[in-house]
């Protein structure tokens, strides 16, 4: 396949993700061992191709820095964003939670203005006004229901600017590791560990026979789906240009838009109107946003 199909292959695995994530979190009340029962079967997952593909052979040429920056990324987009994501899925619902994640390059843009002092070209600054519209439509919408605050969109927005962090010290961690799919092992496997020993300081543990059968097993799916999705788009990253891959990765949100309402209920995932409008608002920015990249 060629970069361009890889990447929308990896953008419906992430639709398709998040819609079967929403159904499990919606029968598992604690997001944080959510969290990490979804990390650590995607850590195996990408732990399994990495060795199967022979990319962790660059690990014995890796410096010290890029073992430490692919650790730090990992806790920032996978232990951080993956926290956000569950906890925004449980409060307003993976469709409205799918279209504020795609805001995560704004927080880049900020990012990157403030760690390398690049600061964002005028037309770009333009961009981020539909973007910013569009947010605001998704995370206001009225469902069925009680109203949602507007407080209740901070998680998404949460898992965004996670998202929109992370590529700085993957940036920094290609430096010293020659193979992006070793360096995004190593980032999930930093992530399970400090996420176990946070539960471990919580002391709540997982609570496993607790938790609904029918949302393991959809949790399970979900896990396996974002690893090969990961997988997906650093291969289409290497056939497809950085701007192809990112547009690509847009089709998570009508995917989302479309699927979720179908596992969960349309009583939970009430798509309206207005969420629809909001969502192609964002996506156009960030298309704007990508063009000019």
């Amino acid at each position: 396949m060629t970069g361009a199909l890889w990447a929308a292959v990896s953008g419906i695995g992430f639709g398709l993700f998040q819609s079967l994530n929403r159904r499990a979190v919606r029968d598992i009340e604690d997001p944080y061992s959510s969290t990490f029962i979804q990390l650590a079967i995607a850590s195996v997952v990408l732990v399994v191709v990495t060795i199967a593909s022979g990319e962790e052979s660059a690990l014995g040429h890796a410096t010290a820095w890029g073992i430490i920056a692919f650790a730090i990324a990992g806790i920032v987009h996978f232990l951080g964003g993956w926290t956000f994501l569950n906890v925004s899925q449980q409060r307003i619902g993976a469709a409205r939670s799918s279209p504020l994640l795609t805001t995560a390059p704004l927080f880049g843009i900020a990012v990157a203005a403030i760690v390398f002092q690049d600061l964002p070209r005028p037309l770009a600054l333009v961009a981020m006004a539909p973007m910013v519209v569009g947010a605001y439509l998704v995370s206001s919408s009225r469902a069925r229901g009680p109203h949602v605050q507007l407080g209740d969109a901070l998680p998404g927005l949460g898992a965004a600017l996670m998202w929109g962090t992370s590529p700085v010290f993957t940036v920094e961690g290609l430096k010293g590791i020659d193979s992006p799919l070793a360096g995004v092992s190593i980032g999930m496997v930093a992530a399970v560990a400090a996420y176990a020993v946070a539960l471990a300081w919580r002391g709540s543990g997982l609570r496993l026979a607790a938790m609904d059968r029918d949302a393991l097993t959809f949790k399970t799916i979900a896990a396996v789906l974002v690893a090969l999705a990961t997988w997906g788009r650093w291969i289409a990253l290497d056939g497809a240009s950085v701007g192809v891959v990112l547009a690509l990765a847009l089709v998570s949100v009508p995917v989302v838009l479309f699927v979720a309402p179908l596992l969960v209920g349309r009583h939970l995932e009430h798509v309206t109107a207005r969420v629809w409008l909001g969502s192609a608002l964002v996506v156009a920015g960030a298309l704007a946003l990508i063009g000019e990249a």
